[in-house]
């Protein structure tokens, strides 16, 4: 069902997408079941105590063994005098004891803030000094770069766990590999550092103390990537992330209607869990619904990666287009079964048409398409789990959220205009931690969340991105999206992967340049060209060409456009 516009105004009635909501699905979630993230941990434990939770490289965590880690962590950290609200960083990869020191920092009343483990020393400085983190758990892999930094820090307390800490006899030979034969532990030194063994062994002998967390304590300092300036830490709450989890495990329902609901449901967990996509949709609403996670150290290591994935049956599946594009581009990959995916969700970067009609080709599930923030928990959007196409948006506001396209000036404007989209919901941050002119500077009066993301909201309530404000591209004064050259880029057979960016032009001020990674060696700057030239507008057409080998990427797999910008 579409709007019936009010014609004076040109705005549609409040929260008109509801009528595209799939049946009996409610506009609002219900009040909190739990105060805390903590609570919320405690309570899954003992529900699906003997479900396994957590797995990586064969070795499984049930939930009543992921409980009992979790409170040794936190009854550890309460004996070395951290207090409520003290700031504890987490940096490492997708192995057993991130989760386990995600949940276990939670459930002693502190703050989680997560770092990438790639940052370089100065990154890591800016993170941990701007926190005010007092601890920091880190793999042995990237011990070196706090060696450089913590001294310069507020940290006190340094542990530091090796790959095979929490693998048995195995971790014996995964340590071993690691060190000696991949080489990929550089030599560092952190005198008075704890072994993550011993902080299990100690903690085993501590009883975890109560801790009054109210939903509005901050759970989650989420770093964002720096992309308007400095890296910036959104204040998320327990009770937004929470609020987020309840938003989506309210949004999967409909699709087990039509396919049938598994004993257990099993995630691949890609994504890094320092990323807040993989962090709420596989960490948090995987534990709520009793679900298993097959945690993935190394994603780019796609011969590995399928490898894994060949040994279970996949239920959902969240990724990133340009991970998705990786896999199908394994030939491997094309002979696993598929038949038991039910859900593949796409956030974190505009998924291409191409890429999801290939998708649905090959795996018989299409992928579903969300879009959020680190500032909202990041969930905010998302298509109907239960269609059978590919919308090309990022769907519908989920319950309790509002969405409003605005103006420059913070005006809402008529639907179909295309502005700022603007976010309203229990998810949305309170703020950014300690800059109270930045969180002014994106947030309204009346509480909506400024994305800095521009798009337009259809007669049926799906909001469509056009681009991010600082990527558009201005030619002859039109404005050109960038992700509109990539889609149609994509859909040529020869190309791999594909960026396009503004450079300075004499003539048009700007024009259109195209980075390509050719899938066809023969692939021509000619070929490129007149394929641009069938589907787009003089305008919107690449003037210039670059073939590269590979496009600079963040650690989660998002091209960064900004670098190629130079």
């Amino acid at each position: 069902m579409s709007a019936t516009v009010d014609a004076p105004s040109g705005r549609a009635p409040e929260k008109f997408w509801l009528a595209s909501y799939p049946t009996d699905l409610p506009s609002e979630i219900a009040p909190l079941a739990h105060h805390s993230v903590g609570a919320m941990v405690e309570s899954c434990c003992r529900q699906f105590a003997d479900r396994p939770a957590f797995t990586c490289m064969g070795k499984a965590l049930t939930f009543r063994e992921f409980g009992e880690q979790t409170a040794k962590v936190a009854a550890w950290l309460q004996s070395r005098g951290l207090e409520k609200g003290d700031r504890v960083a987490v940096m490492m990869p997708n192995i057993l004891q991130n989760p386990v020191v995600i949940f276990g920092i939670l459930r002693a009343g502190l703050v989680v803030v997560n770092v990438n483990p790639l940052y370089t020393p100065r990154e890591l400085e800016h993170q941990l000094k701007d926190a005010g983190a007092k601890a920091i758990f880190v793999l042995e892999n990237f011990a070196g770069t706090v060696q450089q930094v913590v001294a310069r820090t507020s940290v006190k307390h340094v542990c530091v766990t090796t790959m095979g800490d929490m693998l048995g006899l195995k971790g014996l030979i995964v340590n071993l590999v690691v060190r000696k034969v991949k080489k990929l532990v550089p030599a560092w030194s952190l005198p008075g550092h704890t072994p993550f063994t011993r902080v299990l062994a100690e903690g085993a002998g501590m009883t975890l103390g109560p801790v009054a967390v109210r939903p509005s304590d901050i759970a989650f300092l989420q770093y964002t990537g720096g992309t308007t300036g400095v890296s910036k830490g959104a204040t998320l709450t327990h009770a937004n992330v929470l609020s987020n989890m309840e938003q989506l495990k309210l949004w999967i329902e409909p699709i087990f209607r039509t396919k049938a609901r598994p004993h257990q449901l099993l995630f691949v967990c890609a994504l890094p869990l320092y990323h807040i996509f993989a962090l709420t949709v596989n960490g948090l609403m995987g534990l709520a619904l009793g679900a298993h996670n097959v945690l993935i150290p190394n994603p780019r290591d796609i011969p590995g990666f399928v490898k894994e994935l060949g040994k279970y049956e996949v239920h959902i599946f969240p990724g990133l287009n340009t991970l998705f594009n990786a896999l199908m581009n394994n030939a491997d990959f094309a002979k696993l079964d598929f038949s038991r995916l039910v859900l593949t969700l796409g956030g974190g970067m505009a998924v291409q048409r191409p890429v999801a009609e290939r998708w649905q080709k090959m795996t018989g599930c299409g992928i579903t398409e969300g879009y959020g923030l680190s500032e909202t928990s990041p969930v905010a959007t998302a298509n109907r789990l239960d269609a059978s196409y590919f919308t090309g948006t990022i769907g519908l506001p989920l319950p309790s959220t509002d969405i409003d396209i605005r103006d420059d000036d913070g005006h809402p404007l008529p639907l179909g205009g295309i502005g700022e989209i603007c976010i309203r919901g229990p998810q949305v941050m309170s703020g950014y931690w300690q800059r109270p002119d930045e969180t002014a500077r994106v947030m309204t009066v009346d509480g909506y969340f400024r994305s800095g993301d521009i798009g337009l909201m259809t007669p049926e309530g799906y909001t469509k991105i056009v681009d991010r404000k600082k990527d558009m591209i201005l030619v002859s004064g039109f404005n050109v999206f960038p992700n509109e050259i990539e889609e149609v880029a994509m859909s040529h057979g020869g190309v791999l992967e594909c960026a396009a960016i503004g450079v300075p032009d004499e003539h048009s001020g700007e024009a259109v340049k195209l980075f390509v990674v050719r899938k066809d060696a023969a692939l021509t700057e000619a070929d490129v060209k007149a394929h641009c030239a069938a589907n787009l507008t003089n305008y919107k057409r690449p003037k210039y060409v670059e073939f590269r080998t590979e496009l600079p990427k963040s650690n989660v797999g998002k091209i960064l456009r900004k670098e190629l910008r130079g």
